[in-house]
């Protein structure tokens, strides 16, 4: 997709608002271009003593009604070309954040947050300056600037012809340094990208900074991308430091020249002197469409340098995304298979988190999942919703590849609490109900006393309608993953992937906790992936995983007997229990 497009269906779908604003900026254009004309007349009656009060009340209506045709139809064209602009800056965004949703868990494994900030903020505000008064100006420039030295010529032929000997330079210097403005906006652009993440991700780790009293080395971190930034700036005024007083100086240079060669003519009586007053006038009118140029081509370089960046995301592609025949999975009854699965996070089996991993759940079972730190439990379960896909091997439910069935379908048919809960900055009622089903109100109540949450929720200072903070800073950890655990559950999918759900809550809520999966067994097909074996011993089958392979299977007293991982740990655990 080439940058253009992205905005060029939305100038169509909307050409007649921008022909209407064009319009009336055109029509604004020449009635501003009538007032030196009446200027004109009056300075020539004053001079050649013909002037009366009526008179001069007739040009000073005149000038009015002017400014009044001149307000009405302005305030037309912003509403319509600048207008036009803040939908097209508001459509861009929600078309990228659209974008974005579609792409694949890997993309933002790779991408900084920064970065997709700065696109959704100062990329597509410039886009939206370019679309909006980079019109505008460009319009200016162009019918402003010709009709004005139309004028002139109409006064003068000669006079015109001095006044324009500037205007090559003017070409010529926005020509030679265009390309540089927008390799330099490109620079400019990318280091406030960097900015952005850097101070991002100092205010989410404020707490972590304080506790261990990193404040200077945090300040020296975001200071050294500022000056970055700044550099990045300083060298953008290069280029604009140069070409803006250019402008200035070679609309000056015309006035001088405006100033010497009328000013002779009128005294000659080669022109009137109210001719004279209109010229310096038009001449005024036309230093803005020289201005304009400067800036148009300054808007348009930054446009083009963001919506080349814009671009970028939009051609990136969801490496997860449904097969041109998905198959729909209204209910699925919850087998689950994986057959040989190896998975590598860049797609090289010789770094694989898992290898060739073979597991048979059949529908209501539930799969203990244990092992290290690394080994590989988390990146199992997030294979069953595809948030990533298998590199090698077959992960099948209910007798389909979960490549084949429809995306959608899939991720409705499996509720998924992740090992870091994340809230959204609202209230505990709507985060618990976030992507709840209409018919979820009824089972409510038992979901929270399920999570363990229903006195939880009674010592909150405003019930469902505290407010959690940002990722839910002001609630506990434990807090966070029950709330995490009773979203889930409330979705009543028919297939639920925990992984670690009581690793941040005391024992007694944990009981709670897993007394409530066990009552599930049978209904849904359970995977649970913890550190603390009493969230799994109950399981119908338990796998413990190494460097993403899996070394040994069974019920919890076989694999006790085996006197393996699962049963050295279960010792220690014990121990510090009895503790």
């Amino acid at each position: 997709m080439k940058p253009r497009d992205l905005i060029k269906p939305y100038f169509i779908s909307r050409w007649r608002i921008i022909a209407l604003g064009l319009v009336c900026l055109i029509i604004v254009d020449f009635l501003q271009l009538m007032v030196p004309r009446v200027i004109k007349w009056a300075v020539d009656d004053l001079t050649l003593l013909r002037a009366d009060v009526s008179g001069l009340l007739r040009y000073a209506a005149a000038i009015a009604v002017l400014a009044l045709l001149i307000g009405g139809f302005r305030y037309v064209w912003r509403r319509c070309l600048l207008g036009t602009a803040r939908y097209l800056e508001a459509d861009l965004r929600n078309r990228l954040l659209a974008h974005l949703q579609t792409l694949s868990a890997g993309f933002f494994d790779r991408t900084k947050t920064g970065d997709l900030m700065a696109h959704a903020t100062n990329d597509i505000q410039q886009v939206r300056m370019a679309a909006g008064m980079g019109l505008v100006a460009l319009n200016d420039a162009i019918v402003l600037g010709a009709a004005a030295i139309g004028f002139m010529l109409y006064i003068h032929v000669e006079l015109t012809l001095y006044v324009l000997i500037p205007m090559p330079l003017v070409v010529l210097s926005a020509r030679l340094l265009g390309r540089r403005l927008h390799q330099r906006y490109q620079g400019v652009q990318a280091a406030f990208s960097d900015l952005t993440e850097a101070v991002r991700e100092r205010l989410a780790g404020m707490r972590m900074i304080k506790a261990h009293n990193a404040e200077g080395a945090s300040m020296a971190a975001v200071e050294g991308v500022s000056r970055d930034y700044v550099a990045q700036n300083m060298r953008l005024v290069g280029v604009t430091g140069v070409f803006f007083p250019l402008m200035v100086l070679l609309t000056n240079l015309s006035l001088a020249v405006v100033l010497y060669f009328g000013g002779r003519k009128a005294i000659l009586n080669e022109i009137t002197p109210g001719d004279f007053v209109a010229f310096i006038s038009y001449l005024g009118l036309l230093s803005w469409p020289m201005m304009a140029l400067g800036w148009v081509t300054n808007l348009i370089q930054r446009g083009g340098a963001s919506l080349q960046r814009l671009g970028a995301i939009f051609e990136q592609q969801a490496g997860i995304r449904n097969a041109p025949a998905a198959k729909r999975l209204p209910a699925a009854r919850g087998h689950i298979v994986f057959d040989g699965v190896t998975f590598a996070y860049d797609g090289d089996p010789r770094h694989a988190v898992l290898s060739d991993v073979r597991l048979d759940i059949r529908a209501g079972e539930v799969l203990g999942i244990v092992g290290a730190p690394g080994s590989g439990k988390s990146t199992l379960l997030s294979l069953v919703p595809r948030l990533y896909d298998a590199t090698r091997g077959r992960l099948t439910i209910d007798g389909l590849d979960v490549r084949d069935i429809d995306l959608a379908d899939l991720r409705h048919q499996a509720a998924y609490v992740p090992q870091e809960p994340f809230l959204f900055a609202g209230t505990v009622g709507e985060n618990l109900t976030f992507g709840c089903p209409r018919d979820c109100a009824s089972r409510f109540d038992q979901v929270v006393a399920d999570a363990g949450l229903t006195e939880t929720l009674a010592h909150l200072p405003a019930g469902l309608e505290t407010r959690v903070g940002e990722k839910g800073v002001l609630l506990s950890g434990g807090q966070k993953q029950r709330i995490a655990l009773a979203r889930a559950l409330l979705v009543d999918a028919p297939i639920l992937l925990l992984d670690d759900p009581i690793s941040q809550v005391d024992t007694q809520t944990a009981a709670v906790i897993v007394a409530a999966i066990r009552r599930m067994a049978g209904r849904k097909t359970v995977l649970i992936a913890s550190h603390r074996l009493s969230a799994v011993r109950f399981a119908d089958q338990i796998v413990t995983l190494d460097n993403g392979r899996l070394v040994e299977a069974g019920t919890h007293e076989r694999l006790l007997a085996a006197g393996g991982y699962y049963a050295r740990v279960h010792g220690l655990q014990e121990l510090e229990h009895a503790r």
